[in-house]
């Protein structure tokens, strides 16, 4: 079985799905090829004639995605999983089915986007969502639609050569609602957050906190080795969604399995997947409780040890060799 991979696009967390699916994929004996959105995209919205840019936004998107179908033409894959679909218009998705293909969307920002979602998911043959609180809607428009949880590359995100160098880090994308929330926690010395911090102020405390440029990415490796040296890490979700009624989800978020993974103790903002896995991990709901917790962290390593051992177990299952055995069950492959 072939199948090919399409990049989201934008290289942040949900690149790392893709790399991720990837790793899955090989594990489970499955021939995968990557298709570059990334750089096609960069290449048309950026290119210029004349020291004009030679097309408008919407049209250097369209082209960019127009060479997805040329490249499953000249592979012929039995499969094509799209990841995210931030740029992928619907015509590929009908080309690529017409000619046999069956084809994926694999949704990665539920439930946040799931109006944008939903709409795509009619033109697909199966639709992989990583938050099913909202599946039931899902399938009104495609009956195939199934949750799967997030996975993490045990290559990457393993427990060894862990320290405490830092009391607390964060890797995340710096949204409004989590910096509101993290400048009032009073964060200590020596932690670090690191991700897209743009929006944070000048005068943010959080300022002294940035592992690096505000608007620069990390990468997925170098976000595991910094969980390794961390005390204490947080999930906070985001509370910016494309309406309020999609702010709340079920399902714990890829960084939750890998902090897990990486055999990081951490505070967990409540959710239903996450409460069932991590009972024995603190919720936090404000930033007093947060701060709370990381001093406890340092008071008491051996305590925080345990639970984070315990993190670790419970997540032992979720390699993205499992992702994609559980996705290849749902396809009948």
């Amino acid at each position: 079985m072939r199948t090919l991979l399409i990049e989201p696009g934008p290289n942040f967390s949900v690149a790392d799905v893709h790399r991720g699916l990837l790793v899955g994929l090989a594990a489970n004996g499955v021939t995968a090829q990557s298709f570059n959105l990334g750089d096609r995209l960069s290449f048309y919205t950026q290119a210029e004639i004349n020291g004009v840019r030679a097309f408008a936004y919407e049209e250097a998107c369209r082209l960019a995605c127009q060479s997805i179908r040329a490249a499953a033409w000249d592979w012929g894959p039995d499969i094509v999983i799209v990841v995210s679909s931030f740029f992928v218009p619907p015509e590929v998705f009908v080309s690529l089915r017409n000619r046999g293909v069956h084809v994926v969307l694999w949704c990665t920002e539920s439930p946040y986007e799931d109006e944008r979602q939903i709409r795509q998911a009619r033109y697909a043959d199966t639709v992989i969502l990583n938050d099913p609180i909202n599946i039931d809607e899902y399938r009104q428009h495609n009956p195939r639609t199934y949750y799967v949880p997030h996975g993490y590359d045990p290559a990457l995100h393993h427990a060894d050569g862990r320290t405490d160098e830092h009391p607390f880090s964060f890797v995340g994308t710096g949204y409004a609602s989590r910096i509101e929330f993290l400048e009032k926690a009073e964060l200590p010395a020596g932690s670090v957050l690191a991700g897209n911090w743009q929006q944070v102020a000048d005068d943010s405390p959080l300022v002294a906190f940035l592992a690096h440029d505000r608007g620069v990415c990390i990468d997925n490796a170098d976000t595991a080795a910094l969980y390794r040296a961390s005390a204490c890490s947080f999930n906070l979700y985001r509370k910016e969604a494309m309406s309020p009624t999609l702010v709340e989800g079920w399902a714990m978020g890829p960084r939750e399995c890998e902090l897990a993974a990486t055999g990081t103790f951490f505070a967990r903002e409540p959710r239903g997947e996450g409460d069932g896995l991590f009972p024995f991990l603190p919720q936090v709901t404000e930033p007093g409780e947060l701060a709370d917790v990381i001093r406890w962290a340092q008071d008491n390593p051996n305590a925080r040890r345990t639970a984070a051992a315990r993190a670790r177990e419970a997540v032992a299952d979720r390699s993205f060799a499992g992702t994609v055995a559980q996705f290849l069950r749902h396809i009948g492959a």
